[in-house]
């Protein structure tokens, strides 16, 4: 059992410290922006509540955050109250953020120099892998500091691995977006050619499912997405988020992503539709106007 402190119950980080509570059977002491989701969390999961990121930090052994963007991340890191400032030495910090490589490696060169350690560990598995305790962890950080980190974070993963000093962990889920940006639109196109060509769009799945064009939104997405529901998992809003870290630090790095902008900008097609807060998989709505 250790001493960790979460931030940020927003629809990830809400269940990911529930299951510290009850797989990890670890002290859960919760900060959140807004007090009375900290105060339900605690009466959930009976674990405390704290009024400031320091607050909620000092005297854990991890200090798990989960929140919006590099801004929010940089408020309760290093900002007024920030977590950073009451860490004890020793300690190791868990950002389950997306957000930048740079910022990762912002906040590992500050906590190395206040005495802690820092792993970025962005994840994957969206709000059903969350409440499941199955989600993804991309890694980033000394190899000590992620030995430390991992038997903690196992509580919600069904997978996490090192892949690499600060930063490699964002740059990972950076790839992880790449690939489900042009997976969906050409799953949408293709249910999208399929209507058009008045074939049985769940014949035809059930038969290409088995083949090379199977994927995970091929399995989990088709049917709302041929029922025109769009109110299932990660929304529009926050893919675009993800996307734009994505292009930014392509044009860093020299690396090319046609695709990858593309679709940002059918997306953004999207939101004008109203669909900020629709699901990735909305992008057959755009075809179907």
């Amino acid at each position: 059992m250790a001493k960790v402190a979460f931030l940020g119950l927003g629809v990830m980080g809400f269940p990911m410290a529930g299951h510290l509570v009850t797989k990890g059977g670890h002290e859960v002491t919760v900060f959140n922006r807004t007090a009375a989701k900290a105060k339900a969390w605690a009466e959930k999961f009976g674990g405390r509540t704290a009024p400031t990121p320091q607050a909620a930090a000092e005297g854990q052994d991890f200090v798990m955050a989960c929140v919006g963007n590099d801004n929010d991340l940089r408020a309760i890191t290093i900002g007024p109250n920030g977590a950073f400032a009451g860490m004890k030495r020793g300690a190791t910090f868990v950002d389950h953020t997306t957000a930048s490589a740079e910022i990762a490696r912002e906040l590992d060169a500050e906590a190395t120099k206040r005495g802690f350690r820092f792993v970025d560990a962005p994840v994957s598995g969206g709000q059903a892998g969350a409440e499941n305790g199955a989600l993804t962890v991309m890694c980033g950080g000394s190899e000590e500091a992620y030995a430390s980190a991992e038997p903690v974070i196992a509580a919600y993963a069904r997978m996490c691995k090192r892949l690499g000093p600060a930063g490699a962990g964002q740059l990972t889920k950076m790839v992880n977006q790449i690939c489900i940006a042009g997976l969906v639109e050409a799953l949408s196109e293709g249910i999208h050619f399929a209507k058009k060509s008045g074939l049985d769009v769940p014949a035809v799945i059930e038969t290409i499912s088995k083949g090379a064009a199977q994927s995970w939104q091929m399995e989990n997405r088709y049917k709302t997405m041929n029922e025109g529901k769009f109110d299932f998992g990660f929304a529009v809003e926050w893919m675009r988020k993800d996307l734009s870290i994505c292009l930014a630090e392509a044009r860093r790095n020299g690396a090319s992503l046609p695709v990858t902008a593309l679709v940002d900008a059918f997306y953004s097609e999207v939101e004008k539709m109203g669909g900020k807060r629709w699901d990735t998989s909305s992008l057959l709505a755009r075809l179907e106007r």
